[in-house]
């Protein structure tokens, strides 16, 4: 993969211009803006069309969340958002992938972690461990009745029910390919069938659906 436009947003003046130089170093990376506040990031994804948007939770102006959700939401926008935290178990990283962020990065990552991660997020990936989802949402949300479950299960073949259910539990398409005996690009079919009936952007977002309506719960 090659020219990667990455845009950073961060209120904190070394934070954006420690970013800009791991990122700049990098052979197949441009960073073509950076932001000190949300609506600026908001304004430049816009104009700029990045691929990936590193984007701080906190910052003045319109806040990562707000942000975020503006971001996702602006026509004909391909950008992938990667929210940057320093805690781990913040609300508004969990707001934010509910809103469809790929994911999120501790402040204090390496630079071979930063640049790993802008790289994931652009190919498609969630950076986010599913350990974590469900540690989050076990705190931020309350268990859902049954019914929900159901619903949600409802609009999928029975196939698609089990890839779903082992989808968020983290398994990787390797993985569930060898726990149902399919091939992996079979899996692969299973999971973009998922993500296109219930509406979501990536596993991430299937992750928290399926937790928030009871198809998997912090306990599996």
């Amino acid at each position: 993969m090659s020219g990667l436009r990455i845009l950073i947003a961060d209120d904190q003046d070394l934070v954006r211009r420690g970013f800009r130089l791991i990122l700049e170093a990098e052979e197949d990376i441009e960073v073509v803006a950076d932001a000190k506040d949300g609506a600026q990031a908001v304004a430049l994804a816009a104009e700029m069309r990045p691929d990936v948007v590193l984007l701080d939770i906190r910052m003045p102006v319109l806040d990562g969340l707000e942000a975020a959700r503006r971001i996702l939401q602006q026509p004909g926008q391909h950008a992938r958002v990667l929210m940057l935290t320093t805690f781990d178990l913040d609300e508004y990283v969990y707001e934010a992938l509910r809103v469809g962020a790929s994911g999120f990065l501790l402040k204090d990552s390496s630079p071979e972690q930063l640049a790993a991660a802008v790289r994931a997020v652009a190919q498609g990936e969630s950076i986010l461990a599913p350990t974590v989802i469900s540690r989050m949402i076990a705190r931020f949300t309350r268990q859902p009745p049954a019914r929900n479950a159901q619903r949600l299960l409802a609009r999928l073949t029975p196939r698609e029910q089990e890839v779903f259910v082992l989808l968020a539990r983290g398994r990787s398409n390797q993985e569930i390919a060898g726990e149902l005996f399919l091939g992996e690009t079979t899996v692969k079919t299973h999971v973009a069938r998922v993500l296109g009936k219930l509406g979501l952007r990536d596993r991430v977002q299937a992750v928290v659906l399926a937790y928030e309506n009871g198809v998997v719960s912090p306990a599996d």
